[in-house]
């Protein structure tokens, strides 16, 4: 069976988010065209289709990590903030996009809550995404004879 950790991630956050782009309950808020995915950023995302790779993205994390709250996710997408003459900083990345992108990929019945303890990807998450997972390394030669 494969897995997600068979492909490569980016080719899996990719094929995921065109997946997602399909689904009905999975859509980027109106503010998404004029915020910065975090305080260490100086510009938004160039992508207009941005939000679907950072639901994607967002989706494989939680399946890896699970179970995992939004403090780490940010932490997890944080950086380094230039602050001219001083020294960097690292700071954490958006909690709102987080907080949405996690609510959504609930409503889709791709992650759900563990009590306390965060957000685990569902069975459907799992399957959804070891099925991307499977069509990615059937199209790739070199991945295919492992």
């Amino acid at each position: 069976m494969t897995t997600i950790y068979d492909v490569p991630a980016d080719s899996l956050i990719s094929e995921v988010a065109k997946e997602l782009t399909e689904n009905k309950k999975i859509n980027p808020p109106e503010w998404v065209p004029f915020v910065k995915t975090g305080v260490h950023k100086e510009r938004r995302p160039e992508n207009p289709e941005w939000w679907y790779v950072r639901c994607a993205s967002i989706l494989r994390r939680v399946y890896m990590d699970g179970p995992v709250g939004i403090n780490s996710l940010k932490t997890y997408y944080g950086g380094k903030k230039d602050r001219g003459t001083s020294p960097e900083k690292f700071k954490k990345g958006s909690g709102s996009i987080i907080r949405v992108a996690l609510k959504q990929l609930e409503d889709a019945g791709f992650v759900a809550k563990v009590g306390d303890e965060g957000r685990v990807a569902s069975p459907a998450g799992k399957s959804f995404l070891d099925k991307a997972s499977y069509t990615i390394k059937k199209d790739i030669p070199e991945l295919a004879k492992y």
